[in-house]
Parts: C-alpha cells; sequence; structure tokens
C-alpha cells in the first residue's frame, strides 16, 4: 500500500489539476461566485429536459457578479497536507475583502473540533437523553436533547469571540442574537463590560446561522449527526441596533436573506470520520479531520455530484401523505419506470448532513417533502435548506421544494419550513417534471405562493 504521503500528494496534485481546469472558465483565474451554481447547472444539462414523457424548465434567477479567487497551492507540506486554516489564509490573500471571514471560519472549525469530541464523548460523560430529564421544548415545538443545549452555547461563544459575527440566529433560539461586543473596541483588562477608547477597525461583519447539531436525537444509538451553517453579509450596520423584549428591524432584516446572498456555506459530519465540507461560491470542498495533528486536512477537493445517481432518499412512511407528484415519481424510481429504466435503490439515515453528504458524493436524489401533515415541509429555509441548497448547487447538483429553486427564496421568518428535494440535477429535474404535470389546484396554488416574495 502507498504511504500516507503519497496517498496526500496524489489527492493534492489532483486538486491542482482541478483548479488549473477551472480557472480556464473565468478570466485570470476567477470564479464569479453568484454565477457559478447556475453556469455548473447550464453545463451539467440542456435548460430543458425530457422526462417521462413531460418538459420541464427550471428559471434561474439573475444573480450578482461578487467574485472569488480561488487559492491555488503550488508548495505543499506532505506531512499536513492543504489545512482548512491554510486554505482560508490562502483566500483571505488573493481577496483582502473575505479577510475577516478567515477569523470566522477559525471559529466555526473550532466549535465543529469541540461538538466533534463531545459527540464522540458523549455516552461516557453522560450527554445522551433529553435536556432537564425531558420536558425542555425550543422554539420549534421540539424536545431539546442535552446536547442540543451544549452544542448552540458552544458556536454561540465560538462565533461571538471572533468580533465579526454582528448577529447570530439558531434553530435552539427563539430570535436572532445581536452581539454588541462586536462593533465596539478592545476591552478594558479587569473591567468587566468596559471597552478601550481607540479608534478600532471593526472591520466586516457577519450574519451567521446555523443547526447546532442536526439529527441529535440520533446521538443516542452512534448515527451521524452534523453541524450545518451559513454566512450573510450584512445588508446595513447593525451598530446601533438594540433587542429589548423583541428584534429590531434592521437585525430582521439582516437575517432574512435568501440563499442567493450567502457568502459561504457549510456542514460539518460527525461519523466514522468528522468531515468539513464548506463552499465560498468557487467548489465545494471537503477536509477531513486529522485527530493526530489537530486539524481539517483538504482530502475531497472541487466534489462534483454525478449528473444522475441510483439511489433516493426519504422517509417512506410518510409516503401515502406526499403530493401525488412525489409518489408517482417515486413509484417509477422503484419499478424502473423513470427516464433511465432503471430501478432506484432506497437508503436513509433520517440525518440530514448524512444523508446529503451521501447525495453529494453518489449521486440520486435526497428529500424531505411537504405531506399532508406538514404542508411547508419539516426542514427550516434558513439555516438548514439554504445553506445545504448552495453546498449542492456548487458541487453541480440541484435543490428545489418540488417546483421552485430553495436559493431564490427569501425567508418571511427566522424558523420558516420548506421542503426540500436535492440531489443530481438529472434526478431533481426528473420529479420536478411530475409537478409540472400536477393539474391539482391545491398544489398549484401552494407552489404559487411558495415562489412569491
Amino acid at each position: 500500500p502507498r504511504s500516507r504521503s503519497s496517498r496526500m500528494r496524489s489527492t493534492l496534485v489532483a486538486f491542482a489539476a482541478l483548479v488549473a481546469s477551472a480557472t480556464a472558465f473565468a478570466p485570470a483565474g476567477v470564479f464569479t461566485s453568484r454565477q457559478t451554481a447556475a453556469a455548473r447547472v447550464t453545463m451539467a444539462r440542456p435548460v430543458s429536459l425530457r422526462a417521462a414523457g413531460r418538459m420541464s424548465t427550471l428559471k434561474m434567477s439573475a444573480v450578482g457578479e461578487k467574485k472569488t479567487v480561488a487559492p491555488v497551492f503550488d508548495e505543499i507540506c506532505e506531512m499536513t497536507g492543504v489545512t482548512l486554516s491554510r486554505y482560508m489564509m490562502e483566500v483571505a490573500r488573493q481577496n483582502p475583502d473575505l479577510r475577516d471571514l478567515e477569523s470566522l471560519m477559525g471559529g466555526i472549525q473550532q466549535a465543529c473540533k469541540t461538538i466533534a469530541n463531545l459527540v464522540d464523548r458523549a455516552t461516557i460523560t453522560g450527554m445522551v437523553g433529553y435536556e432537564s430529564g425531558g420536558g425542555s421544548i425550543n422554539i420549534q415545538g421540539e424536545e431539546q436533547k442535552k446536547l442540543d443545549v451544549v452544542t448552540n452555547d458552544v458556536l454561540k461563544r465560538a462565533l461571538a469571540f471572533t468580533g465579526k459575527v454582528g448577529v447570530i440566529a439558531s434553530e435552539e433560539e427563539d430570535a436572532p442574537v445581536f452581539n454588541a461586543d462586536a462593533y465596539k473596541g478592545p476591552r478594558v483588562p479587569g473591567g468587566e463590560g468596559k471597552y478601550q477608547k481607540v479608534l478600532a477597525d471593526v472591520g466586516s461583519k457577519y450574519v451567521t446561522v446555523f443547526d447546532p447539531l442536526d439529527g441529535s436525537s440520533n446521538v443516542d444509538a452512534n448515527i451521524p449527526t452534523g453541524t450545518i451553517f451559513g454566512v450573510y453579509e450584512e445588508t446595513e450596520s447593525m451598530e446601533n441596533c438594540v433587542i429589548d423584549g423583541g428584534v429590531e428591524g434592521s437585525c430582521l432584516m439582516n437575517t432574512l436573506q435568501p440563499g442567493t446572498a450567502l457568502v459561504c456555506s457549510g456542514y460539518c459530519l460527525y461519523s466514522s470520520s468528522c468531515m468539513f465540507v464548506l463552499t465560498m461560491g468557487a467548489g465545494t470542498h471537503g477536509f477531513t479531520y486529522d485527530r493526530a495533528i489537530g486539524e481539517f486536512v483538504l482530502t475531497h477537493p472541487d466534489i462534483q455530484i454525478p449528473k444522475r445517481g441510483k439511489i433516493y432518499s426519504m422517509n417512506e412512511a410518510n409516503r401515502w401523505n406526499w403530493d401525488k407528484p412525489l409518489q408517482e415519481y417515486v413509484t417509477a424510481l422503484q419499478t424502473a419506470q423513470c427516464e433511465t429504466k432503471t430501478q432506484y435503490s432506497s437508503r436513509y439515515i433520517g440525518s440530514m448532513v448524512g444523508d446529503v453528504h451521501r447525495t453529494l458524493l453518489y449521486g440520486g436524489i435526497f428529500g424531505y417533502p411537504a405531506d399532508t401533515k406538514n404542508v411547508n415541509g419539516k426542514l427550516r429555509l434558513l439555516y438548514e435548506a439554504a445553506p445545504m441548497s448552495f453546498l449542492i448547487e456548487q458541487a453541480g447538483g440541484l435543490s428545489l421544494t418540488g417546483k421552485t429553486r430553495i436559493m431564490d427564496l427569501k425567508p418571511k421568518e427566522v424558523h420558516q419550513r420548506v421542503p426540500f428535494l436535492a440531489g443530481s440535477t438529472d434526478d431533481v429535474m426528473e420529479m420536478k417534471s411530475y409537478y409540472d404535470a400536477c393539474d391539482d389546484p391545491v398544489i398549484i396554488q401552494r407552489c404559487i405562493d411558495r415562489a412569491a416574495n
């Protein structure tokens, strides 16, 4: 077998080749982050797709032209490879306007390392079961596990300590949390709540949204869990934003942004290995946690989801409560009556991070769809569906509610829910063709209402 350094060298050489080839599509090695997803979908397939005897089209929204220069690694340490820390340093060097994002990502990756350790040791330390023995309910109406509360606190503190986050929104918080310290100078040593009267360069401020521990109900059974996050830029300064018994308007306006406004998003998977998957609008990249050196190391550069897969992933216990078009589509997959005339396999973990991770690597379609009990689905748009959609589109895939592109939806409230159907572009577009052909007025009106912003 090849040595670790040899395998690492091969991976990094492949990454360098991918970066070199990608830069050929943009002038002077520049990726257009707000256009990359749409461009990749266009390159991967025609705008229209004939599936199951139907014609389906998808209109991609017009997006801005913020550009990110992809980092190039012409010299690499064979013992460590390209770490996430170095990756972010190179991004900051080549994109000075993103230099504050380096500090922010440092806080997120440190929080993920801490959470990975908490999950690993949960059974030993007694961090399993429900908070307060049961009965602790979050804003979603869901009973909180012990790790839900602890991991939420870990992420909140890690983000606040960076000084780069003005507002934090979490699944476990009723409303966005304003971080006033981000707009002040250095603290006075020994003076609690006091700050030095100096001109401080506070730099860029970001809005960070997250689900601290997706799939936390699976921890007790050692099933994969994960952290999901998304980062937006402030639309206006929140220096004077005050929350007193409610949420001040500018805080909400900064928080309720569509997925097309994301600066970066990612997830950290806690499983047989711990993986940090990230996009900054120039492809999707995976880093594996090397506990020997305490760093996330680049192992999956420029992840590309297959155009078509052979796996569908949904909770089939709810099948007869799904929309009729989705029932028909899944039946076609099971009976080889789909476009490929190939029978699909079913794989479902019940943890979004785990299911999305498999779909990114193997292709196919993953869904948490609408049903008669939850007509708007169950996944939250702001901090689950939109960040994951950004990752999937940057890997060449597609993410819809059924007919509508999730990245285009502007949240109306922090904890708004949406249906989620995502994966390989050809599979998702074939699914959409069933919705396009549906003549049920209730489903049609629901799709219209969902798309209206």
